[in-house]
């Protein structure tokens, strides 16, 4: 079973108080396809410039990610700058460059448009909407946004919200999206937008599901050390899609089953800089996590 993920492919700029890295491989799509290729076949969509390092182009492919509509363009890669402090849960953007991003169009190959398992990283809403308009036969539709689509793209993302089976946010978003200060209530609205299943990430403090007929909570997987907080959400949806694209088959069991696969994966991410820690990361060192992780909520 195959799964395809459009988002972004960056170069990333993150100081937090265990050092700095400039320029590292970075971006939503990165970060998803570093979890999910631990589970099954990647189809990478996403847009770099002419000034991306073909280094970061022979890892991706090295890790087994299809990189059949990574598109090079003339202009420069996506860049982000952020800074974390305090409890590390929230970046401080410092300076965002869209380059080649800002009139970006996802171009796939014919065979991809039959790719069942879609997850639409965090982008523009016009542009994740694109890509879906192209695919043929979606069994299982995932989406994530930001706050900064929330205001200014709000009508495309509800719009867009109709189309898609999961909908993954953090808490911040799902307050915001849905006008609901109480999580349950913000899943709840946001479940009458249109996706059936929704998912609320709230960092350290572990998950939230729900739909019509379960909720489920899950606790992080408790870490000693955070090192780099960015893309830990990109690499739990890769590990929540990845694991249900494996299973092919969407059932209550499953779903749990892979919310908590997700969970420790995001728990390796934090582990150190970028793709440091997932891009390292075997079947077994997450089959060990999740031994010591049960234990943790047995009672």
């Amino acid at each position: 079973m195959s799964i395809i993920v459009l988002g972004t492919v960056a170069l990333d700029t993150v100081k937090t108080p265990s050092g700095k890295r400039k320029e590292m491989l970075g971006g939503s799509a990165s970060h998803f396809a570093m979890s999910a290729r631990l589970f099954t076949n990647v189809n990478l969509v996403a847009i770099v410039g002419e000034d991306f390092p073909k280094r970061h182009i022979d890892f991706l492919r090295k890790k087994g990610v299809i990189l059949t509509s990574l598109i090079k363009e003339k202009g420069k890669t996506f860049r982000w700058e952020g800074e974390y402090s305090g409890d590390l849960n929230t970046a401080l953007t410092l300076n965002t460059e869209l380059g080649v991003l800002s009139a970006f169009r996802p171009k796939i190959a014919e065979h991809q448009r039959y790719i069942e398992y879609i997850f639409l990283a965090n982008v523009d809403p016009e542009i994740q909407s694109h890509l879906l308009d192209n695919m043929r036969r979606p069994k299982l539709v995932g989406l994530d946004s930001m706050n900064y689509w929330i205001r200014h793209k709000k009508r495309q993302l509800l719009r867009l919200l109709k189309r898609v089976d999961i909908y993954v946010a953090n808490d911040a978003e799902s307050r915001e999206l849905s006008g609901e200060s109480n999580l349950i209530k913000a899943a709840k609205k946001l479940r009458s937008f249109g996706p059936e299943m929704i998912v609320i990430k709230k960092g350290e403090h572990g998950v939230i599901f729900y739909c019509d007929k379960f909720v489920f909570s899950l606790p992080g997987y408790p870490i000693t050390r955070v090192v780099d907080p960015t893309g830990a959400g990109d690499t739990f949806a890769g590990g929540l899609m990845g694991y249900l694209a494996r299973q092919g088959k969407i059932n209550e069991a499953n779903i749990k089953k892979a919310i908590a696969y997700a969970t420790v994966a995001a728990s390796f991410n934090v582990e150190d800089f970028g793709l440091s820690r997932t891009s390292r990361l075997t079947m077994q060192d997450i089959q060990e996590r999740l031994i010591a992780f049960k234990k943790c909520m047995f009672f």
